[in-house]
């Protein structure tokens, strides 16, 4: 044996260097069809269970910056609105969104019939072409995330005041006609994807839109009684920090699905590495944000405020969605700080105009969307200021004239807000019987 790898090791020296000049001289082949198709399925599953874990997160932090006579009602909403979500965005939305072929009356209408988004069981390989980069089941599922989402938005800006059905009459109709409808307009190939705006993973497109929805809401609905008294703000502390800052942290865990899994492929080293680069830049914002709503909490109110600081990290996210791939770590860092300041600044702003938000999703998702929308143009030179401008206004617009609609018929038919005596002793036992803390209730 010794004798053997006596002679052995210098000859297996003397091969490497020809071993490498070998594999030097080979030409990478291309990764088969099928495997690219499963990879970028897996993207889309696992981005898709990553947002759907935003659910509860959202579900988190509204339980906890409501009051504690309004924490079931929470929670039946946010259960409430994504099992309606799911279902009308499968019935209607899916489809005009992504109209069959190209964008027509019969691509629409075909939705309304809920037609299959499945391959077929069992699939082959063969057919991988034939289905495209991925699989429309895991394509449905990613996309349904993005519109639980927004209905997610507008749960916790019309908490504690707002009737339990009109809310969900309101979220079919949003999930499965207004936020698709606007989509199609840049993700499904429409005419403002077209005119050259860019967003990656929906700054505008999502969470600008569930904040338009909410403010609309807001202001058709009126604040709470009591928030607001001879000019000044009264504060109406929330039940649980805990929990809020535990949806908080879930919704930045969940974040890395929903601005990674908007790169939409995995079949190569390229989108790894950018999925990689998208990750580390989402978590940037996010401690941008942090970051910034701490220091100027204590500059203005000479203690942090927990509460902005949660609403901090999440501005930072949603600042970075519009485009999380170009920047660098410190751009990123940078354009969550201003999502972070932007936080501490909106939010006395909105007390001042006397719209009620109970957990800050305006300032968060609507004006922090509205900048991140706009700071793509410092990172990307593909984007131009006009463009994104235009579509922040023509989203903008069409979801205020088309919520306010359904809110004003919604309030002549069903009526929104709950009477007087429901409100002060909470929507827990009024609309629901049953109380999410039923040895204590500290309204």
């Amino acid at each position: 044996m010794k004798t053997l790898m006596k002679f052995a090791l210098p000859a297996a020296l003397i091969a490497l260097p020809a071993m490498g000049m070998a594999q030097e001289a080979e030409v990478p082949a291309a990764v088969p069809t099928d495997v690219v198709f499963i990879l970028n399925s897996l993207l889309f599953l696992v981005g898709g269970f990553l947002v759907f874990f935003m659910a509860a997160g959202f579900a988190m932090l509204e339980a906890g910056l409501v009051r504690s006579k309004n924490v079931a009602m929470q929670l039946t909403k946010n259960m409430a609105l994504f099992g309606l979500a799911a279902i009308f965005y499968y019935l209607i939305g899916y489809n005009l969104m992504y109209p069959l072929g190209t964008w027509s009356v019969e691509g629409v209408l075909s939705g309304l019939f809920g037609p299959g988004v499945l391959e077929a069981v069992g699939v082959t390989a063969d057919a991988a072409d034939d289905y495209g980069y991925a699989s429309t089941g895991s394509d449905f599922f990613f996309q349904l995330m993005f519109c639980a989402a927004t209905a997610s938005i507008v749960s916790g800006t019309l908490a504690e005041r707002i009737k339990l059905w009109p809310f969900l009459v309101f979220t079919i109709v949003l999930t499965g006609i207004i936020y698709p409808f606007t989509a199609s307009w840049t993700w499904g190939g429409g005419f403002v994807g077209e005119a050259g705006f860019s967003d990656f993973a929906g700054s505008t497109i999502v969470h600008s839109v569930g904040g338009w929805a909410a403010l609309t809401g807001a202001i058709i609905l009126g604040p709470r009684l009591g928030k607001y008294k001879d000019g000044k703000t009264i504060p109406m502390p929330g039940s649980n920090l805990t929990l809020a800052t535990l949806g908080t942290f879930i919704l930045w865990l969940g974040w890395f699905g929903f601005n990674g899994g908007s790169q939409l492929a995995m079949g190569s080293v390229g989108d790894v590495a950018d999925v990689s680069r998208i990750f580390s830049n989402t978590n940037a914002a996010a401690a941008g944000g942090v970051v910034a709503a701490l220091i100027l909490t204590q500059i203005m109110y000479k203690k942090p405020d927990l509460t902005m600081i949660l609403n901090g990290a999440l501005a930072g996210l949603v600042s970075i969605t519009a485009e999380p791939l170009t920047p660098s770590l410190g751009a990123a860092t940078l354009i969550g700080a201003v999502g972070g300041v932007i936080v501490v600044f909106a939010v006395p702003f909105l007390d001042k105009l006397k719209i009620d938000d109970v957990v800050g999703a305006i300032p968060v998702h609507l004006i922090a969307g509205i900048w991140g929308t706009i700071a793509v143009v410092f990172t990307n030179g593909d984007a131009s200021l006009g463009a994104q401008l235009y579509g922040i206004f023509v989203i903008g617009a069409a979801t205020i004239v088309m919520s306010g609609v359904v809110w004003f018929i919604l309030k002549a038919v069903m009526g929104l807000r709950v009477d007087e005596e429901t409100e002060i002793n909470g929507l827990d036992m009024a609309e629901l019987g049953m109380e999410a803390y039923p040895e204590f209730t500290n309204g």
